[in-house]
C-alpha cells in the first residue's frame, strides 16, 4: 500500500508539463541570481547578504510563475515551439519584471538594495534562458524526424512559394518519402530566395527547363487560391514537362470539408473550368419547398440525385423519389437516409412511361411540387433509338403532366436542355416537344408548369467529360 501511495503522490513529476514547469521555475531562480550578480558586478549595485536574496526569491518565484502560467506558455509543447511561444515568453518576462519591481518596492523600498538595477537585466536573461532550450529541443526533434536524403525519395518540385508552399515543405519533410528540390513561383520578388532553406529556382514557366536540371520526378501545385484560368495555364505547363503532378485542395475544398494541407489530389475537371459555378438563391428556394411534399422523377440519375440532395436540405414535408433503375434508386435512398435522419423519404421503383405507375404514384402521394428529371439524354445513342427517345422524353412527360393536372399538383418543373433550342438532334427535338406539351398544359390547367433548360452539366450521366478524362 505504501508503494502504491508513493507512486501516486509523485506521479505528477513524470508528467511532461510538470517537468516543464519545474524547469522554468529553476530558470527563473537562475535568471534572477544572474541578474543580481551582474548588477552588483557591473552597475555597482549592492550585493545581497544571503543566498535567498533578502527574501526576494520567494516573491520573484510566485509572481513570475503566475505570469508564465497566465500567458498560456504551458498550453504549447516544446516539440512545436513557434514564434507565438517566443512572443509569450517575451511578454511574460517583461510583465513579470514589472510586477517584481512593484512587489520588491513594497517589500524593501528604494533605499539600500540592488534589486532595481537587476530588474532591468532580468527580463533579457529570462527570455534567453526560457526560449533557447525550447528552440534547441524543436530543432533536435526536427532533425530526428527528417527523412534521409538518400536514394529512393521522390524528387519533388513545388509550384507556389507562398504560405501553402511553406506549409507543404514542412509536411513533406516530416512525412518522409519526398525530397523537395526547389520551388517555382511567378512572383519576381522571390527570385533567388529560399523557403526553409529550399531554393526558389525560377517562375512556373521555367518548369520544363528546371525539372531536368534538378532531376525532378514529381510536381505538386501549391496554389489553392488560383482561379480556373490560372489553373489551366499551370496544368498545361505541367503536361508539357511530362512529369506526374498533383495539387493541394482548393480554398473552397478547405472551407467545405475537413481537407488537410497534406492531402494531394489529381487535378480535377472542376479545377479547369473557365467559368465560375452558378450560385443558387437558397432563401427563395426554401420558401417554395419548405414544408411541401416534393416528388423527383429520375431521382437516381446524376441531375435527379443532385436535386434530391439539395431539396433534402430545405426541410420538405416529404421527398418522393421515382426511378426505373433499381440500383440507382437504392444508392440515392441509402445516401439520403444516412445524411438526413429526419427526412421523410419514399423511394418508388417505377417507369414514368407506364400509365398505371404514374397514376398510382401521383394519386397516392399527391405532391405539391414535381421535378421531372427522368429522360434519355445520350446524344449519339438516341440518334439510332428514335422510338425509345420519343416514348420516354415525350410520352413519359405527357403522362406525368396529365397526372399532375388531374391530381391538383401545385407546380410541375420540367428539367429540359439547351439542346431544345433549334434542335439539331433527336434528343434535343424530343425535349423541345416535351416543353411544348408543358406549355399547352400550363395554358389550360390550374397547375403551374415550369421549364428549366440546363446547359452541359458537369460529369452528369451521358456527359462527354468522362470521355475527355
Amino acid at each position: 500500500m505504501r508503494k502504491t501511495a508513493a507512486k501516486t503522490s509523485h506521479g505528477w513529476l513524470r508528467h511532461p508539463r510538470a517537468a516543464v514547469v519545474c524547469h522554468d521555475l529553476l530558470v527563473v531562480v537562475l535568471a534572477w541570481w544572474a541578474a543580481r550578480w551582474l548588477a552588483a558586478r557591473f552597475l555597482d549595485a549592492p550585493a545581497p547578504a544571503s543566498w535567498h536574496l533578502n527574501g526576494e526569491l520567494p516573491l520573484v518565484l510566485i509572481l513570475q510563475g503566475l505570469v508564465l502560467w497566465a500567458t498560456g506558455l504551458y498550453k504549447g509543447l516544446w516539440r512545436f515551439a513557434s514564434f507565438k511561444d517566443m512572443w509569450n515568453i517575451a511578454r511574460a518576462s517583461l510583465i513579470g519584471a514589472a510586477l517584481i519591481a512593484v512587489g520588491l518596492a513594497v517589500l524593501h523600498g528604494f533605499s539600500g538594495v540592488g534589486w532595481l538595477s537587476a530588474t532591468l537585466i532580468y527580463p533579457v536573461l529570462l527570455f534567453i534562458t526560457l526560449a533557447t532550450p525550447r528552440m534547441v529541443y524543436r530543432s533536435w526533434k526536427d532533425a530526428l524526424l527528417a527523412p534521409d536524403t538518400g536514394e529512393g525519395l521522390r524528387r519533388t518540385l513545388v509550384l507556389g512559394a507562398g504560405r501553402s508552399g511553406a506549409m507543404l515543405e514542412r509536411e513533406l519533410r516530416h512525412r518522409g518519402g519526398y525530397q523537395l528540390v526547389g520551388f517555382l513561383d511567378d512572383d519576381q520578388r522571390l527570385r533567388g530566395g529560399e523557403v526553409h532553406g529550399v531554393p526558389i529556382l525560377g517562375t512556373i514557366d521555367d518548369l520544363t527547363q528546371v525539372a531536368p536540371q534538378v532531376q525532378a520526378d514529381r510536381v505538386i501545385i501549391a496554389i489553392p487560391s488560383a482561379t480556373n484560368l490560372q489553373m489551366q495555364r499551370v496544368v498545361r505547363i505541367c503536361e508539357e514537362s511530362g512529369l506526374e503532378f498533383r495539387t493541394l485542395p482548393t480554398l473552397q475544398d478547405m472551407g467545405s470539408q475537413a481537407t488537410q494541407i497534406n492531402v494531394f489530389k489529381k487535378v480535377a475537371i472542376d479545377d479547369l473550368l473557365g467559368r465560375e459555378p452558378v450560385s443558387l438563391d437558397w432563401e427563395a428556394m426554401q420558401q417554395g419547398l419548405v414544408g411541401k411534399r416534393v416528388m423527383v422523377t429520375g431521382g437516381g440519375g446524376s441531375i435527379g440525385s443532385e436535386l434530391c440532395r439539395q431539396i433534402a436540405r430545405l426541410n420538405p414535408a416529404e421527398l418522393v423519389i421515382v426511378d426505373n433503375s433499381e440500383y440507382s434508386l437504392y444508392r440515392i435512398d441509402l445516401e439520403l437516409r444516412g445524411e438526413f435522419e429526419d427526412l421523410v423519404l419514399s423511394a418508388v421503383l417505377g417507369d414514368v412511361c407506364d400509365p398505371a405507375t404514374v397514376e398510382k404514384v401521383v394519386g397516392r402521394y399527391r405532391p405539391d411540387v414535381i421535378f421531372h428529371a427522368a429522360a434519355y439524354k445520350h446524344l449519339p445513342m438516341l440518334q439510332n433509338q428514335i422510338r425509345e427517345a420519343a416514348r420516354n422524353n415525350i410520352l413519359g412527360t405527357r403522362r406525368l403532366a396529365q397526372a399532375a393536372d388531374r391530381h391538383g399538383v401545385g407546380t410541375f418543373v420540367l428539367i429540359s436542355t439547351d439542346k431544345a433550342v433549334n434542335p439539331a438532334n433527336i434528343m434535343g427535338a424530343t425535349k423541345r416537344v416535351a416543353e411544348m406539351v408543358c406549355q399547352q398544359f400550363n395554358a389550360n390547367s390550374d397547375t403551374r408548369y415550369v421549364t428549366v433548360r440546363f446547359g452541359n452539366v458537369l460529369n452528369s450521366n451521358g456527359s462527354v467529360v468522362p470521355l475527355f478524362q
